[in-house]
Parts: C-alpha cells; structure tokens; sequence
C-alpha cells in the first residue's frame, strides 16, 4: 500500500467512526527516509477536531484513534503524531 493509499483509508476510518468538523492528514515519510525496518513509508501526523471529543483527555482521545485505525497500525502506519481537540480548543466555537 502506498502512501496516498495509506490516507485515504486513515481518513475514510475517521470520518466513518466520528463526527470530523476539521481534519488534516500529513505524510512525513519523507522525513524518515532511511530509518531500519520501515523505508521511511507510513509516517503520518494528524489535526483532527470533532466534538466526539469533548470531556476526553488526550491520552483519551488518541487512544480513541488508534482503536480506530487499529487495522492500519504497526503495518501500513509505522508512526502518527496526533493533535486532536473539539471544536472551542480549536478556535472554531464559542
């Protein structure tokens, strides 16, 4: 699975597990192009805000996300950086 692949599913997942107001997908893999056992592929960072979140701390919330793309982790995703906030923690609300 390339890279572009890689997203769209992360996102597809996302969007089909929560109520996304703003999401952000960045493949950094070229970041990490070299490192043993990986090739550099599947390194990601993510912005996502939904209100799914509210009343969930952070480790809440990206264990959250990593259930949901549990399928994808430690195979097609080898890293993923995480800011996940609701909508007021992201300036969009009230």
């Amino acid at each position: 699975m390339d890279n572009a692949v890689r997203m769209e599913t992360m996102e597809r997942l996302l969007r089909e597990a929560l109520p996304v107001e703003a999401l952000e997908l960045v493949d950094e893999s070229h970041l990490h192009v070299g490192h043993v056992g990986h090739g550099g592929a599947g390194h990601f960072s993510l912005f996502i805000v939904s209100e799914a979140f509210a009343g969930k701390g952070q480790v809440q919330r990206h264990q959250w996300i990593y259930k949901i793309l549990a399928q994808l982790m430690g195979r097609e995703i080898h890293a993923l950086a995480i800011v996940a906030k609701t909508s007021k923690e992201a300036g969009y609300g009230s």
